[in-house]
């Protein structure tokens, strides 16, 4: 009885090490269909992707708010022009597309991207963390910041940007820009005042309306140059923020991401970017074909 005991232990035994060595085969095996889903997750994220989409529809449809220059603007013959226009032009002739802009307010810029309306935004925006909880944003292209205009009977008594902040004192900036946070953030003491357009807000200032107005320095300076100057304002031109500029797009599409940050990497290598970057920053002649 003891052997036959014996037996049944030892046959036992016998089992469960040979179990126990099928086992790590079944996990292997079992490993199969995992990584045939995670292909299959990474072939659906490709064709979901918006790369995929503009290279099936041949269009590249960018959004963007006409009026804040250099970055796009309208000429005298109606067409948008700007250093973001030529440069998702040039997007658009890598991918091998045709490019359709799209003027949107830019209240609305964000939710038309959001709900498809364009595949981009390229409108000189300002990658912030706000914004980013809602959109992606490629690397960088630009690296702007906050300056001020002060209305020339005030020109004497504001000497910094950090002046500005007092009681009495009444800052103008654009609804919803980087202008407006800054104004809120940095000089609490002001009586702010929002305006619909940068031109608007700046002319309030020009006008004796406003001490001063605070915006993106390359607006600021083409503002002063044209029209500030010859009215008396100081121009406090050294930026008091930093505020990269980027592409925006629509989250979960690591494609397209990907593509972005390679085109502008290959760019500002090969010339393209130097090119225009100088035709718009290093040079006021397109100024006489602006309205």
């Amino acid at each position: 009885m003891k052997r036959v005991l014996s037996l049944v232990a030892i046959l036992s035994t016998l089992i469960f090490l040979v179990a126990c060595g099928q086992q790590p085969q079944q996990k292997e095996g079992g490993e199969a269909p995992s990584a045939k889903q995670d292909m299959n997750v990474r072939l659906e994220l490709s064709k979901a992707s918006a790369l995929e989409k503009i290279m099936q529809r041949g269009t590249l449809r960018v959004g963007l708010e006409a009026g804040y220059m250099p970055f796009e603007m309208t000429d005298k013959k109606g067409a948008i022009v700007g250093f973001d226009v030529d440069m998702v032009t040039e997007m658009a002739k890598a991918m091998g597309v045709k490019l359709e802009v799209i003027n949107t307010a830019w209240d609305g810029i964000i939710p038309a991207l959001l709900s498809d309306k364009f595949d981009i935004i390229a409108s000189g925006m300002t990658i912030n963390q706000e914004r980013n909880l809602k959109i992606n944003f490629a690397d960088p292209y630009i690296i702007v910041g906050q300056t001020a205009l002060i209305n020339a009977k005030d020109a004497d008594r504001i000497n910094t940007w950090k002046d500005l902040n007092a009681e009495g004192i009444i800052i103008t900036s654009k609804l919803g820009t980087t202008g407006e946070q800054a104004v809120k953030r940095l000089l609490p003491k002001a009586t702010y005042k929002s305006f619909e357009t940068e031109s608007e807000a700046m002319l309030e200032a020009l006008n004796g309306k406003a001490t001063a107005t605070v915006y993106d320095l390359p607006m600021t300076s083409i503002f002063y140059a044209e029209r500030g100057k010859d009215g008396g304002m100081k121009f406090l031109n050294e930026p008091f923020t930093y505020e990269p500029l980027g592409w925006a797009i629509n989250k979960g599409d690591p494609d397209f991401l990907n593509w972005l940050n390679n085109f502008l990497r290959q760019t500002k290598n090969d010339g393209r970017y130097e090119t225009i970057y100088n035709k718009w920053f290093g040079s006021n002649d397109w100024l006489k074909d602006v309205q």
